[in-house]
């Protein structure tokens, strides 16, 4: 399991466990969560940590989960810390209800366009909040339902509610604001898939030992290694290379062919000519010496 920085990418914790453990296990959850909150900057994760007040409806510290978060027990660890929540929904009766008596009884009125990436109006599917209609009374306090619907397309699930017309998603939320805008802003979370692609290509696609937690030091590596690199990234590199996967940097920044040249005191780089992107790595370089 993962906690990643949404601003960053960077790994803020990672868990390796056995083979057997469960998806939904919630002391794995709150633990994963506590260790990716203490690696925040001090000013961040002040009043987010176990025992903190979590009386404050401004709640400066978000998590995003797929449905392996939704759970109560999550939640209200989630809320303990005064950490808001995000959580993808599962399919239940009070769900399928929910969406029944919206059918029912203001098939229209309570849908809106919802959002796509770029911020326009989408234009086959619509957002709804069901919070009034579904039983919330186990959540904390302040939790929402929102709703999405798309019109079926060729391979979509018909996870949350079936039916012959929609593909149905949602999620919980104690966020505040408009429910178009908290939908975008839980689809953006989708690209944590682009986090676990890096460190597959980092080292994390395959662990080299029989013992687990020779495998644990290793997934501590694979992330570590994989943050400097996107440090790097954000800060000496621009254009492309700023968000490039790390195949494409080992291709054009790390295997760079090069000489050493040592030259009256001095050590001097010298690049292949027409290298493609000896230009960024001398940028790159640059902005290296300013900060050192």
């Amino acid at each position: 399991m993962f906690c990643f920085a949404d601003g960053t990418g960077e790994a803020l914790a990672a868990m390796l466990r056995p083979g057997n453990a469960g998806a939904n296990t919630v002391v794995d959850h709150v633990q994963l969560l506590d260790e990716a909150v203490a690696q925040l900057p001090v000013e961040i994760a002040t009043g987010h940590h176990t025992g903190d007040d979590a009386s404050s409806v401004n709640r400066a510290v978000q998590i995003r989960a797929d449905s392996a978060g939704c759970t109560e027990g999550f939640v209200h660890g989630c809320r303990a810390r005064n950490v808001g929540f995000a959580v993808v929904a599962r399919a239940n009766a009070s769900i399928h209800a929910g969406i029944s008596r919206i059918h029912a009884t203001d098939p229209d009125g309570r849908w809106h366009p919802a959002r796509r990436s770029h911020g326009d109006p989408a234009v086959r599917s619509e957002v709804a909040e069901i919070a009034d209609l579904v039983d919330l009374s186990s959540w904390p306090a302040g939790t929402r339902l929102i709703v999405r619907r798309e019109h079926l397309h060729p391979g979509a699930q018909r996870s949350l509610f079936p039916s012959d017309i929609y593909r149905y998603w949602g999620h919980y939320t104690d966020s505040t604001g408009d429910p178009v805008q908290l939908d975008w802003h839980m689809r953006q979370h989708a690209h944590v898939e682009d986090h676990i692609k890096r460190l597959k290509d980092s080292g994390l696609e395959r662990f080299p030992f029989s013992d687990l937690d020779a495998n644990r030091a290793w997934l501590q590596l694979v992330c570590v290694a994989a943050d400097l690199v996107r440090w790097f990234q954000a800060v000496c590199c621009t254009g492309h290379l700023a968000t490039a996967q790390p195949k494409r940097l080992r291709w054009t920044l790390w295997h760079t062919p090069a000489r050493i040249v040592r030259r009256a005191g001095n050590v001097i780089i010298r690049i292949i000519d027409a290298w493609p992107t000896a230009d960024e790595l001398l940028a790159a370089y640059e902005r290296i010496h300013q900060l050192a």
